[in-house]
């Protein structure tokens, strides 16, 4: 891996990611871990409960002065609404049904709750985050080389941390644009009509409080430290970090995000059962336990910005329907 400084590249790598490599040495000594593959039928019953809390929430939040609902939606909605967000991520994994049509449909109600539609994209674009981690042109959770010019402050890493929302939905329009399929119109609509009767029935109120529980939730705040967690590089020669906080507690273990990589056909209720299984692949690596703590030394770090990323040379990405399948 070359050494570089992360303010002015990225940290260039020329072998393979690491997770299939460990994938195959952890299958090799603990064949049981195949045990906890397949999907978690409970998932399908902790998804309603946090769309009917966050448009609970809405309901009785409707009426009330704008301070109020500014405040409740950062220390409230926020955590419900990432909830959310990091259920379709289980679910774009097909990890909630047997079948990918049921992970589909329960994937777009959750985003009902969440104001912005984006499941199906988001489905397909994490699928080459996984096969193709980090490789330029394909990956689009790895920033772009503008947004690491630009970014190269304190104040202006806050900012970049506070627009991490806006980011991830248009940063794949430049970097990998992809036209819209069956699905992406089926959510588009689907959340949308949501969000109209909502306003009409609610007034803007209702509206502004779901739109700034994801936009507040996925910036600078607790639980979205994952995104600066799971693969910017704090420390050189590691790539991809977990987190073993309390906060995985309502974030389906993402913060278990090597086990993750490493196995994705296992869902997040399963992966600290992967970790026991397999220490000696997992307690050596280096880990957090604290996602505040890491938006801290992101925005403090001056050798730590958007460059802070392991990349390779890009590869003509390829999507197919096994793929979003199985990984």
């Amino acid at each position: 891996m070359g050494a570089g400084d992360a303010r002015t590249d990225f940290h260039w790598s020329y072998t393979d990611e690491p997770h299939a490599t460990r994938r195959k040495q952890i299958l090799a000594k603990y064949p049981q871990v195949k045990e906890l593959f397949g999907y978690d039928p409970n998932t399908k019953f902790i998804v309603p409960f946090w769309v009917f809390l966050q448009l609970t929430a809405m309901y009785l939040l409707h009426q009330q002065s704008w301070p109020v609902i500014i405040l409740a939606a950062y220390c409230f909605g926020a955590f419900v609404t990432h909830a959310l967000v990091l259920a379709m991520h289980e679910i774009s994994h097909n990890l909630a049904f047997p079948t990918p049509l049921p992970n589909r449909l329960l994937g777009i109600f959750a985003n009902m709750a969440t104001f912005a539609p984006h499941f199906s994209m988001f489905q397909r674009y994490h699928m080459e985050h996984h096969q193709y981690q980090g490789h330029v042109g394909v990956d689009t959770d790895v920033p772009t080389r503008t947004e690491g010019l630009i970014f190269t402050n304190m104040l202006l890493k806050t900012l970049f941390v506070i627009l991490q929302p806006a980011f991830y939905i248009i940063r794949p329009l430049f970097v990998k644009p992809k036209s819209p399929g069956f699905w992406d119109i089926i959510n588009w609509v689907a959340v949308i009509i949501v969000d109209v009767i909502i306003t009409y029935n609610f007034g803007v109120k209702a509206a502004v409080y779901l739109f700034l529980s994801i936009f507040l939730g996925s910036g600078l705040h607790p639980v979205a430290g994952h995104f600066i967690a799971e693969h910017y590089v704090f420390i050189l020669g590691q790539e991809t970090y977990s987190y073993y906080g309390p906060l995985n507690l309502i974030t389906f273990n993402v913060g278990y995000h090597n086990e993750h990589h490493d196995f994705p056909r296992i869902p997040g209720s399963r992966l600290p059962k992967l970790k026991k299984i397999a220490p000696d692949f997992y307690d050596t690596l280096p880990s957090y336990t604290s996602w505040t703590v890491v938006i801290w030394r992101y925005i403090t770090d001056p050798s730590v910005g958007p460059f802070s990323r392991v990349v390779r040379k890009g590869r003509a990405g390829r999507e197919t329907k096994e793929e979003i399948k199985d990984d």
